[in-house]
């Protein structure tokens, strides 16, 4: 058990510089919340990202050290869900900017593994509630947090949501920020969202970018780019409309340097990067 604690924490260490953390309880949490227990038995499929869609290798064994890497781990590799590359998805968790009593919204929570990291930053004081639209994996990340009272989860697709957050971390890809998640945030708030763009080859993997969108005031929203991501689709959470826009606009500006987003009727602009009915992601 001892070998196990300091190979999590020379993980959380190393998490940390490759991905630059700047949320030292997050970095904690990393160390202390055992990743295994957020998985199915070992031996498990894992995939690094060097690795071209499909080429999961499996682990040796079942010893819980093998899931102590930057790399993805299998949730169920038949259907391509992963749990998530820790560099990556700690990295955006930290630009949400959280602290001991933030009220946090995690939607697709898989088994929970992300929940109960953000669960662990936020502390008792704080609240995490966690959605999940898989009712098998909604009913598992359920008892894997069962040591943590002040996470809930509950089986959702996430696109109703009725109380007011400081943030929201969508960890499938979608197309789009729901209505709901914009006005549940608070001043301040911090919303991250996967946009991406699917076609039939890639199946239910989307490629595209990491969206960080900040309520700036009432009626006043920024956003940025923080990286590229490919990532398991949401369900219900997506437009056929957008989905054949967003591939479009990542085609001819994959990066793009967005300042803000919009959610005043106005037609189409040349700012306008991703103009949608309800919002639009704009450069100007």
């Amino acid at each position: 058990m001892i070998e196990l604690d300091l190979r999590r924490r020379f993980f959380a260490d190393e998490i940390a510089a490759v991905a630059n953390l700047r949320t030292p309880a997050l970095v904690d949490a990393l160390a202390a919340v055992p990743r295994e227990q957020f998985l199915p038995q070992g031996p498990w499929q894992v995939m690094g990202e060097g690795a071209v869609l499909g080429g999961a290798r499996q682990t040796p064994d079942a010893d819980p050290q093998h899931v102590y890497h930057n790399y993805s781990v299998a949730i169920d590799a038949g259907r391509m869900l992963f749990n998530g590359a820790p560099g990556l998805i700690a990295g955006t968790i930290d630009a949400l900017n959280l602290h001991p009593g933030s009220r946090v919204l995690h939607i697709g929570a898989g088994l929970g593994y992300y929940s109960a990291l953000i669960g662990h930053v936020v502390g008792s004081s704080g609240r995490t509630l966690a959605l999940e639209i898989d009712p098998a994996l909604a009913a598992a990340a359920r008892a894997n947090v069962h040591s943590m009272p002040w996470v809930e989860v509950r089986e959702s697709d996430g696109r109703a949501v009725s109380e007011p957050f400081d943030a929201i971390f969508v960890s499938a890809g979608v197309t789009h920020p729901e209505e709901s998640w914009l006005e549940s945030l608070v001043d301040n708030g911090r919303l991250i969202l996967p946009l991406t763009a699917t076609i039939e080859a890639m199946g239910p993997i989307g490629k595209g970018v990491m969206v960080l969108v900040t309520r700036a005031g009432k009626r006043e929203w920024t956003a940025r780019v923080l990286t590229f991501v490919a990532i398991y689709s949401a369900a219900g959470l997506r437009d056929d409309a957008l989905n054949a826009q967003l591939g479009a606009a990542l085609m001819q500006t994959p990066f793009p340097r967005l300042k803000r987003l919009r959610r005043d009727r106005h037609d189409r602009e040349q700012a306008c990067w991703l103009h949608g009915q309800h919002f639009c992601l704009s450069v100007a």
